[in-house]
């Protein structure tokens, strides 16, 4: 350790991201302000995929158990034509993916995920929270950095870490890029599983692809609920952006799709409508004692469900990268970043070339439904092995040409 005070790390957003960031540096020993700009901490929003690489991550920081514990172990993943029914494509996520991963696959309701993180955190004397503080500004010199949030208040560190989302204001400092606004609208809701249709109560993820649009559901806290999402491609011009939405909007984008997928439209009482963007990835996110984490630094559609295990992943390489940095931040970042740059930008492509999957339509359709004809579980095994298998006790491997960056 190079420091001969405590070294301390401001942690800008209480998300996923966020508290496992803090997680990881406050196990090595750094001190956290945690500054989140709602009044409590919390999460909101429905349910989220756990891949086996996500619970590779939770372990590492010490909660992989408390995420278990609320988790739903699916026995699969099914792709199906929202049109004809038809099966396009089923991945074993039991046992064969258990043994071949050394982690299950899940589904989790994100507030569950966030409270299995959050009370070790909680539990960890070196983090401080600081709520309903919003930071607007940031400054940095040699020897430390200086937020300022919303009433002027200046909050000092060593260093800061964003994890403030898709409209990080640390980002917007130190990139100060604009959005990529998809078009594509997500419509989510939980519904109890009394309200859920009972041929639709399948353990799994199951992800029904129409022409512009697809539909998800999959259950939730031990089978009592139910995950619906919708997502279709807008008719008006969108702003990225979160509100309530509207049965009648979702149901005019869904004619002609099969009545077996229709029915779950008409379950949820209420839908929390989001306007997706994405950002194209960028060489370099750390800017001496400043960095990003999660979505701050690298939102990404759902197409391929790694939104959350990607900022689990971050955290853990961040952790990992400061131990090795001997604790100089600015090191820390740089090895940090160059693990996770050419990473997190290969599944930023691949969430948006899924999307383009899900939503094949004429030709493009019948292409899609042939993709997978034919493959084996083995087969599938080792095309997600890039993804899937990343491991803790690795994660500062880096890619040959950046090594020398």
């Amino acid at each position: 350790m190079t420091q001969s005070h405590q070294p301390k790390a401001l942690v800008v957003g209480g998300g996923i991201g966020g508290l496992a960031a803090a997680l990881a540096l406050a196990n090595q020993g750094v001190q956290i302000e945690l500054l989140e700009q709602a009044e409590t901490i919390g999460e909101i929003g429905a349910g989220i995929q756990l891949a086996a690489n996500a619970f590779a991550a939770l372990d590492a920081l010490g909660v992989g158990e408390a995420a278990r514990a609320r988790s739903v172990f699916t026995d699969h993943i099914t792709l199906r034509d929202a049109i004809d029914r038809s099966i396009i494509a089923e991945v074993d996520v039991g046992a064969p993916y258990r043994e071949r991963f050394g982690n299950p696959y899940a589904v989790i309701h994100r507030a569950d995920i966030h409270l299995s993180i959050l009370e070790a955190v909680q539990r960890n004397p070196l983090i401080q929270f600081r709520t309903a503080t919003r930071v607007v500004s940031l400054e940095q010199d040699a020897y430390g950095v200086t937020v300022i949030d919303q009433h002027g208040e200046r909050h000092t560190a060593d260093a800061v870490i964003g994890c403030d989302g898709v409209k990080s204001a640390v980002r917007a400092v130190l990139i100060g890029d604009e959005p990529r606004v998809t078009g594509h609208v997500v419509y989510r809701a939980v519904v109890d599983v009394e309200n859920m249709p009972t041929d639709l109560q399948v353990n799994a993820p199951v992800v029904w692809a129409g022409p512009n649009c697809h539909l998800v559901h999959y259950p939730l806290r031990g089978g009592k609920q139910y995950n619906l999402v919708v997502t279709f491609h807008s008719r008006e011009k969108e702003v990225w952006g979160v509100r309530d939405g509207s049965k009648e909007e979702v149901l005019s984008y869904f004619e002609g799709i099969d009545a077996l997928p229709h029915q779950m439209l008409d379950r949820p009482t209420s839908w929390r409508r989001w306007a997706t963007a994405d950002r194209d990835p960028v060489e370099q996110w750390s800017f001496g004692r400043a960095t990003i984490l999660g979505d701050a630094a690298h939102p990404m559609t759902q197409y391929i469900a790694q939104g959350a295990c990607q900022a689990l992943e971050d955290a853990v390489t961040l952790g990992a990268a400061y131990t090795a940095a001997n604790g100089d931040f600015t090191e820390a970042f740089r090895r940090y970043e160059h693990a996770r740059i050419a990473r997190t930008a290969r599944v930023l492509y691949g969430a948006r070339d899924m999307g383009r999957v899900y939503h094949a339509k004429g030709v493009d359709r019948w292409v899609r439904n042939s993709l997978w004809k034919g493959r084996t579980q083995t087969q599938f095994y080792d095309a997600l092995q890039w993804l899937h298998g990343w491991r803790a006790e690795n994660c500062l491997s880096q890619t040959p040409w950046l090594a020398d960056a």
